[in-house]
Parts: C-alpha cells; structure tokens; sequence
C-alpha cells in the first residue's frame, strides 16, 4: 500500500495537462517495458518513476563483475559476511545508476515543450528543477529498496520481487478497463478477446511448468567411518532448473533493442530529410520480423550466458570431490564437470527458447489480433515465479510448524526431468 501511495505522488514543477497530453501522444514503444515494472509510474512522472530497476541492474552488474573480478569472487565465497558486503556494493551502484538516470530524466523532461498548443512539462527548466528531480527521484528508488529488504526480512516472500509484482498486477485493472471499452466500441470482437483468455491461459500454465521443471542429476556419497561413527552413504541429487536464468534475459534483451530506436532517434533529428534513417528504422520496427527475430536470438544468447553465470559445473564437481560425492557411471573430477555442463547445456535450450516464445508470440498475437491491450509475456512471467515462490515460502512455513501445507494435495513438487 505504502508503494503505490509513493507511485501517486509528483515530482514537484511538473504541469500534469501537459504530461498526459505527452504521453497520449508519443511513441511508448521505448517506455512500455520500464513502465511496466514500477506500475505506470514513469509516465506519471512520480516520486518512484525509477521504480526499483535501478537496484535490479546494480545487482545484474555486480553478479556479472563477481565472475571477472577475483575481489568479488572472494568475497561471494566468505559467507554472510561476504555476502553483506557484496549488497553494500550494491547500494552504492544503485545510488549511482539513480544519479545518472534520474539526471537524463529531468533534462528529457525539460526538452519537451510545446505541447497541446503550447504547454510545456516543466514549469522554471533550469538547474533548481534537475537537482530538485535528481534528489526526489533517488529518494524514492532509495526507499523503495529499503521497503523491499524490510519485506525480505520480517515478511514473507522475496521483497524486491513482490515490490515488482506489485506495480504490474496494479496496471492490470486498468487493462482489463480498457479491453472492455473496446469491446463495447466495437474495436474488438468477442472472438478476439477469446483467443485472448486462451493465450493468457495456456502463457500461464507454460510458465508454471517451466519454472517447476527439475532436472535432478543423482549424487551418492562414499561411507566413512570415523571412530566409532559412519558417515555418508547416503544418496541425494542436484537439481538444475530449466529456467535458471529467470527473467533477467529478457530484460537484458530488452535493453538491448532499446538502443537502435534510440539512435535512429538521433540521427533523424540530425538528417530530417534523410530516407534511409527512415526505411531503416521502419524494418526494425517492434512490429517487424527483424525485430522478433533479433530479440529472440538475443534473449536465448543472454539466457546460456546468465546460465554460466550462475552455476560453474568445475567448482560443483570440486565440491562433490571435497566431500566425498560421485555422480554413478562417472569418474570424479574432470568427467564431473564434463557431464553437468553436458546437461545443463541440453536443459538449457528449452528454457531459453521459452522465454524467447513467452516474450515474442504475445506481440505477434496483440499485432494480429489488433488488440492494444496485450499481457505482456515478461509481465507473465513475473507474477507468476513470484506466486510460485512465495507459496514455497508459505508452505515451508507451515510444514515447520506441523500443518499439512498450503496446497488441499501437499507440497508443491518441481517436474522431473
């Protein structure tokens, strides 16, 4: 509540008549996305405009630099006391990326005049407006991350993604408000919004079996007898998600395809009358083939990268030698890591050509269909790993305390594979 109370609160010198004429107006292609996640926060020019991706990109950036920098490498294995440092680190680059983005937002804000007959986004343009913006807007994404630790540790669920969740199930009624206009104007029919819900249905239901999809890679362990005492003998598994990498592909993708309409941009302001900015930009255009084409190719390439990222197959199989651990039918060491990077490149696929299918087939639908209200596949995806993690959460709360779980049937198992 407190979130969306801020995301309803102006940055101070902004003429709101001439921000939604602006709005109503322009090409929100480039702003969709980031709209998205602070829950149309941006183009109400709010306190909490830069919403929490500023954390979100800080984190992506510091998980990238753990891999090449030995500083961090070192500290990412000390435990929690490394671990804390590390979210220091972040804080700082957060507050850093806020600076920045919120500088480029208020002189963006300053440059649009001459709106609805005359208007104009900021009252007194000048340095008093982009300090005063630069403050409030790092404020608000400062808090905004503090909210989201809170969350994380005195509530239930992962605060920063449920903060995420928040603003894109709240752009949902607004949605569904105006698919219903349409539908009653007649600029859409009943059969359009049927495959609609059919599409929203079966998004759903892919999601959640992709993000429950397991690959489990059995692990016995030797026996040891110390003293008296025997240890190990027992056998476990390893479970390698399909979808490791989780949303952030997409969203690396999408910042990605957001620099060429940035450029054509420019270089059409520059050369007006040139025709080949112009033919170029309209290829590669969001409704283009070149444009699904290239924003798939990305999202897979950015999900096997993410994926080696995140799990080193040498220091898994490293740290099944240590204790004492084998895979059956392979030699320990080298062949280890061998066959869990063998795996993990197969399980891989699947779960990068989905986030490609989850990202794309809804704009091809909303292009067919001529709907201009569309769940976005990224959106989707969200709130639905969202859901599903915070039921884990409830459930593992509930079993520790002796109830039988969240579910009528049980525990929520992730598929086998």
């Amino acid at each position: 509540m407190v979130y969306r109370i801020g995301g309803q609160v102006p940055i101070p010198g902004i003429d709101r008549i001439a921000l939604q004429e602006f709005f109503a107006g322009a090409d929100r292609t480039l702003f969709s996305m980031y709209d998205m996640f602070v829950g149309g926060a941006f183009t109400r020019a709010t306190v909490f405009a830069l919403g929490i991706m500023p954390y979100i990109s800080a984190s992506i950036i510091l998980q990238l630099l753990t891999v090449v920098w030995p500083y961090l490498e070192r500290l990412s294995k000390e435990g929690e006391l490394g671990r804390r440092k590390i979210t220091q680190y972040t804080r700082y680059a957060t507050i850093l990326l806020c600076v920045v983005q919120a500088s480029a937002i208020a002189i963006f804000l300053e440059r649009q005049t001459g709106i609805a007959g005359g208007l104009n986004l900021v009252y007194e343009p000048g340095w008093v407006f982009r300090f005063m913006t630069v403050l409030t807007l790092t404020t608000g994404t400062a808090f905004i991350m503090w909210l989201g630790e809170q969350i994380t540790e005195r509530g239930i669920g992962q605060g920063i993604s449920i903060i995420i969740t928040a603003g894109i199930v709240a752009a949902a009624p607004a949605g569904v408000q105006r698919l219903f206009a349409d539908l009653m104007a007649g600029r859409v029919g009943l059969p359009q919004v049927a495959v609609l819900i059919l599409l929203t249905v079966v998004a759903i239901m892919g999601t959640v079996f992709i993000t429950l999809s397991v690959r489990r890679i059995p692990v016995q362990y030797a026996k040891r007898v110390v003293g008296r005492k025997v240890f190990g003998g027992q056998t476990t598994h390893i479970p390698l998600r399909v979808n490791i990498a989780g949303m952030i592909p997409i969203i690396f993708a999408v910042t990605l395809m957001q620099f060429p309409g940035i450029v054509f941009g420019f270089l059409r302001g520059l050369m007006p009358d040139s025709s080949w900015i112009n033919g170029v930009q309209v290829w590669f255009g969001p409704t283009r083939p070149l444009y699904y084409i290239v924003y798939s190719s990305l999202i897979i390439g950015f999900t096997y990268f993410y994926t080696a990222v995140q799990i080193n197959p040498v220091d898994m199989a490293d740290n099944l030698r240590k204790h004492g651990g084998f895979i059956p039918g392979v030699r320990p060491g080298k062949r280890t890591a061998e066959y869990i990077n063998n795996i993990l490149t197969r399980i891989t696929l699947p779960g990068a050509v989905f986030l490609a299918a989850i990202a794309v087939i809804p704009m091809i639908f909303q292009q067919w269909l001529k709907i201009g209200t569309m769940i976005q596949g990224a959106s989707l995806l969200i709130v639905v790993g969202v859901a599903l993690d915070t039921m884990n959460q409830i459930e593992s709360y509930l079993t520790t305390r002796h109830y039988d779980g969240f579910l009528r049937e049980g525990r929520m198992r992730g598929r086998r594979g």
